[in-house]
């Protein structure tokens, strides 16, 4: 049984409790919010009367002894909590971004190696069925080696609030979900970027709600990426809509259940070779999926086992360096190095 302390008890943290109930490894020891009222009432909304309540990290770890720390704070606050949770010798685990900074993402995961504890990021689109689908067709050569990824993302959400006066605004609060999964699916090692943003006549952000961004993955593999918070009208998923392009084939997904293929035969028709469909496997019955549920099962079993969850930190800053890059071309209008993003 893994004794948690959760902090940060705005709306996000109903999705994490929610998952935290489904799991019988955990037990929420406490919860922690600058506003106590607050923190009590998703202690009552999730029937954890016995769950300490407070408005301080420090003196809730130490009045619980927890094991770990679930960190649902903004992303300016996530390196005091971090600090706070090595220093009582608990794992980490906290909602995406890792941090506001690549600095403060460096530091962050250098805590994390120094301490010895287990350090691990909530992105729970890997932890989505047909993503996991995907990396397994494509790691089997079917359509042999990946060569060009292609990603589209077109949704026009009316948040109200913080999002709509946010700089960067799609690249920060959503793109990263996107990027990780490409860098997921195509066992991808990011490289550079150049990067675009833009402000249709038709929006309501402040800025940055639409962009365009092409990445190097390494190993001549292009990935592109369109994007838009603001694009009402035959949207995409939540997931988006992927083609990738391999050497003898091509994968398409919609981004919710239709996943096809084709591959190249040895016939060709006029200028255009024939290709025919090819089957992509159900899901494996070793594949983890679940989304946050999936993440804090994984979180457990690393920390059961001592062996290292797959959103760890010290990976997942790839991810977040796809987009202090992009942010950082869209900017400057320049292609940016990626691995100056790490930190």
């Amino acid at each position: 049984m893994l004794h948690v302390v959760l902090v940060g008890c705005g709306a996000m943290s109903k999705t994490w409790l929610e998952a935290a109930r489904q799991s019988p490894e955990i037990r929420i020891a406490g919860l922690v919010d600058l506003d106590a009222d607050r923190a009590r009432q998703r202690a009552r909304e999730y029937d954890l009367a016995g769950a300490a309540i407070g408005t301080d990290l420090d003196v809730i770890l130490d009045q619980t002894k927890a094991d770990a720390v679930f960190d649902v704070v903004v992303p300016a606050a996530r390196g005091e909590v971090a600090n706070l949770a090595f220093a009582h010798h608990c794992h980490l685990l906290t909602e995406k971004p890792l941090a506001d900074s690549p600095a403060n993402a460096r530091a962050i995961v250098d805590a994390a190696r120094r301490a010895g504890r287990v350090h691990a990021v909530v992105q729970n689109r890997r932890y989505v069925a047909n993503v996991r689908r995907i990396r397994r067709f494509l790691d089997s050569g079917a359509i042999g080696a990946p060569t060009s990824i292609h990603a589209d993302f077109f949704v026009a959400p009316h948040f109200g609030g913080f999002r709509e006066e946010m700089r960067h605004v799609l690249l920060l609060d959503m793109a990263i979900h996107t990027f990780d999964a490409a860098r997921y699916m195509v066992n991808g090692e990011p490289a550079d970027v150049y990067c675009q943003e833009w402000e249709p006549a038709n929006s309501w952000y402040r800025q940055g709600s639409s962009a365009s961004a092409t990445f190097g993955l390494g190993r001549n593999r292009m990935f592109t990426y369109r994007g838009s918070w603001c694009a009402d009208g035959f949207r995409t998923s939540w997931e988006g809509s992927w083609r990738i392009v391999g050497e003898r084939g091509s994968l398409i997904w919609d981004g919710h259940d239709e996943v096809k293929a084709e591959v190249v035969l040895p016939e060709r028709e006029g200028l255009i070779d024939k290709v025919g469909p090819v089957t992509v496997p159900p899901l494996d019955p070793s594949d983890r999926i679940g989304g946050h549920l999936g993440v804090i099962a994984d979180f457990v079993q690393a920390v059961e086992t001592g062996t290292e969850p797959e959103t760890r930190g010290s990976d997942n800053i790839k991810s977040l360096a796809m987009v202090f890059a992009a942010i950082q071309s869209a900017e400057t209008g320049r292609r940016v190095n990626i691995a100056s993003q790490e930190g």
